[in-house]
């Protein structure tokens, strides 16, 4: 009886001490939905002439989404951190097993698996972004643009892939990973959480992200107008050299 009852008061401490706690700061969230509608976007218009802008506007959104992602991997957050979350294939690999076994090891940041996906959708987006822009501004052969459609049809499966896991993690650790990347907050224990979300830092990514959308559709209206009076006064001219004529 004594025994039961020092397990009950184990489990009511555990479980008190374990609740909703700050773990993804701010820049983490905002830059992780950029890059997801970046890449949705991108990938969408690939083939569509007409919106050959907004494939490119995404297209160098997410390539600066990244490198900023890569320097806050060393100065964010802790859970932010590269050194945080990256740890050995061996360690995928058991967590893997975990997750098939039904009873895979809780973690309050990402777990392995997790951690993989994001390192691969990282340097897959590298190489869709930066052959992008090297074969739009011709800066090698044809080549260039198989690296880039290959690439982009291998970061959509990781994401498939991703996508899946956030899923069967959520349902078999009974918590809801996609709800914790809009709001920040996972189960954990108090002292496991951030101190700030650094939300000031996400405010000026924001801005920095919508500054450069709104330059590029005001500069692609200007030469837009621009071609269009051009070819208004073309169509003048003629006229008027018509009716000399």
């Amino acid at each position: 009886m004594s025994d039961l009852s020092t397990s009950q008061s184990d489990t009511e401490r555990t479980e008190s001490s374990t609740k909703k706690i700050q773990i993804w700061d701010a820049p983490v969230r905002l830059s992780h939905w950029l890059m997801a509608i970046c890449f949705t976007v991108a990938y969408v218009t690939a083939e569509v002439d007409s919106l050959r802008l907004l494939h490119i506007s995404m297209g160098y959104t997410m390539l600066f989404l990244i490198c900023f992602r890569l320097v806050w991997g060393f100065i964010g957050s802790r859970y932010a951190r590269f050194s945080e979350f990256i740890r050995s294939p061996a360690a995928v690999i058991r967590y893997l097993r975990s997750m098939i076994s039904g009873h895979p090891a809780h973690f309050t940041g990402h777990n392995p698996a997790g951690a993989m996906a994001i390192i691969a959708m990282l340097c897959l987006g590298l190489v869709v972004t930066m052959s992008g822009y090297a074969h739009y501004n011709e800066l090698g052969g044809e080549w260039l643009e198989d690296v880039h459609e290959i690439a982009a049809n291998m970061m959509l499966v990781v994401v498939g892939i991703h996508i899946a896991g956030v899923l069967l993690a959520s349902y078999l650790h009974r918590e809801n990973l996609v709800r914790s990347m809009i709001g920040g907050r996972k189960q954990g224990e108090q002292k496991q959480a951030i101190p700030t979300t650094w939300r000031s830092v996400a405010a000026i990514l924001l801005l920095t992200v919508l500054g450069f959308w709104i330059y590029q559709w005001s500069t692609a209206t200007s030469a837009q107008n621009l071609e269009m009076t051009q070819s208004s006064k073309e169509r003048t001219d003629k006229d008027k050299d018509h009716d000399g004529d």
